[in-house]
């Protein structure tokens, strides 16, 4: 096809390839001419799966990073092009964005970058009933979608100012606060640390109608890349100064594009985030439970659920999982990953109340939940309730592709694989490995219980390493060490 795109190439030229969360890439390498192409290859998909007809509305939003409306601008410019009606719904949560979209059956485009440094950014894909999975993935890079007319400097010709949003918070608010109610964090003093996430007024207006005094914390006009599996050393200073200061019982924030959830105690120490979905997962009462490979292993221990299953990294295998889940009947099914976002994949009934599945990562749930059960007594008692078991998440940044496929080759080059792994990590580990999985990286169990997990990111050119422990400090102390021993020798 003359004058044509083909999406499998031009993922190899940008660099701006799909991950765990959607498409992302650096900011310099999402332009306008890359943007329009992916978009209009998830329409061209939907199409020929059968699912959007022309003149159909597509819903789009965005974060708060400065390239955001840029690129907002080019995929709003394709689905016009591509005859279907562009519904701007303005800066608002991926989830809040995720709900309207379903409840209207209609795709949806949220442009993000999530926690990732504002240098980069992404975009997300919904179908009408909710976010792409990987066979959706590989429908949209077998597209080949016409060239945009574009002028000299690379922009695009006919792109328009985006119009005043339509609003689509109320609905999602109201979730809340009618499922809740208005007294659940009644006599509760909450701090709500802002910084630059897109939902930062969404959340504490939720709080409030669900009778919380809130404070403000730490609002900035610079996006901030709060990463909620791998919380910065400044703001594990500045939750202890908070408590502090205005007496808090627990302070909320989330991610850039408020999906996944950030807790403090009224001490200040953040919960990890598999804790937190875990505790929200137990107060709603679900039954099984769908959460990846990297999660906190007291799921299983607690007793609390009757089933777990572990999938690879990222919420189409978690939502993939939960689909068979239930096609299989089984009841009150909910899915989380290690950065907390929950997945509700049941609709759960209290009394005559009824809070509808969501199946894409929130942030708000396993906040109101956790907070709504710890108003009599205190989120710490919650945690404290838990099995001893600790997990911590650690990077390497700047960890680039080519590095990462070294490494891999390394951990995973046979023969003798097994004995190498064992001869390098179980000095660290003070203990012999006696099990590799492989669903997601390379996971070492050793035979003191305790776990070295490494990764490269699907997010952003990043080594992850998750490390599992009797005690806080020694699976801190596993990450660090495994982390030194990698950046040593790759």
């Amino acid at each position: 096809m003359a004058g044509s795109i083909y999406i499998k190439s031009l993922m190899r030229e940008s660099g701006v390839a799909f991950g765990t969360s959607g498409a992302r890439g650096l900011v310099r390498a999402m332009t306008d001419r890359v943007c329009y192409a992916y978009t209009t290859a998830f329409l061209a998909y939907l199409v020929g799966d059968g699912c959007l007809r022309p003149g159909e509305r597509v819903a789009l939003a965005g974060d708060l990073r400065p390239s955001t409306p840029r690129i907002l601008t080019a995929c709003s410019a394709a689905v016009r092009n591509f005859g279907c009606e562009p519904l701007f719904c303005g800066f608002v949560p991926t989830p809040t964005l995720a709900f309207y979209a379903m409840g209207e059956g209609i795709p949806a485009i949220m442009v993000t970058g999530s926690h990732i440094p504002d240098d980069r950014n992404g975009i997300k894909f919904y179908r009408a009933e909710g976010e792409i999975l990987k066979d959706d993935e590989q429908g949209i890079i077998g597209q080949r979608v016409p060239e945009p007319e574009l002028n000299a400097s690379g922009a695009l010709l006919d792109a328009t100012p985006l119009p005043q949003p339509h609003d689509i918070v109320a609905p999602y608010l109201a979730r809340y606060r009618d499922y809740f109610g208005v007294d659940a964090l009644k006599g509760m003093r909450i701090g709500v640390y802002q910084h630059s996430a897109v939902g930062r007024d969404i959340l504490a207006d939720i709080l409030v109608a669900a009778g919380a005094e809130i404070v403000m914390l730490g609002r900035s006009e610079r996006f901030v890349p709060v990463d909620t599996e791998a919380v910065r050393p400044e703001d594990v200073v500045l939750a202890m100064q908070w408590v502090s200061e205005h007496g808090l019982d627990a302070i909320a924030s989330t991610d850039g594009d408020s999906d996944r959830p950030l807790l403090a105690d009224e001490h200040g120490t953040w919960l990890r985030g598999d804790v937190l979905a875990m505790l929200c997962a137990k107060a709603l009462g679900m039954q099984t439970v769908i959460t990846p490979i990297s999660s906190n292993g007291v799921a299983e221990r607690s007793g609390f659920f009757d089933r777990v299953e572990r999938t690879r990294i990222g919420s189409p295998f978690v939502i993939r999982a939960m689909q068979d889940a239930l096609a299989k009947g089984e009841p009150r099914v909910c899915g989380f990953e290690a950065n907390g976002g929950f997945l509700l994949g049941s609709d759960v009934e209290r009394g005559s109340t009824r809070l509808a599945a969501l199946p894409t990562r929130d942030a708000v749930l396993p906040i109101m939940a956790v907070l709504a059960n710890a108003q009599s007594g205190s989120v710490s008692a919650l945690v404290a309730g838990l099995p001893k078991r600790f997990t911590h998440s650690d990077r390497l940044k700047n960890f680039a592709p080519d590095r990462r496929d070294r490494l891999m080759d390394w951990l995973l080059a046979d023969p003798d694989r097994d004995a190498r792994l064992d001869d390098v990590f179980s000095g660290i580990a003070e203990g012999a490995l006696c099990e590799v999985d492989l669903t997601d990286g390379v996971r070492m169990i050793f035979d003191n219980d305790r776990v070295i997990h490494l990764r490269g990111s699907g997010n952003a050119p990043e080594l992850r390493c998750y490390s599992e422990a009797e005690t806080p400090d020694c699976a801190k102390g596993l990450g660090k060490n495994a982390l030194a021993i990698v950046a040593k020798q790759f």
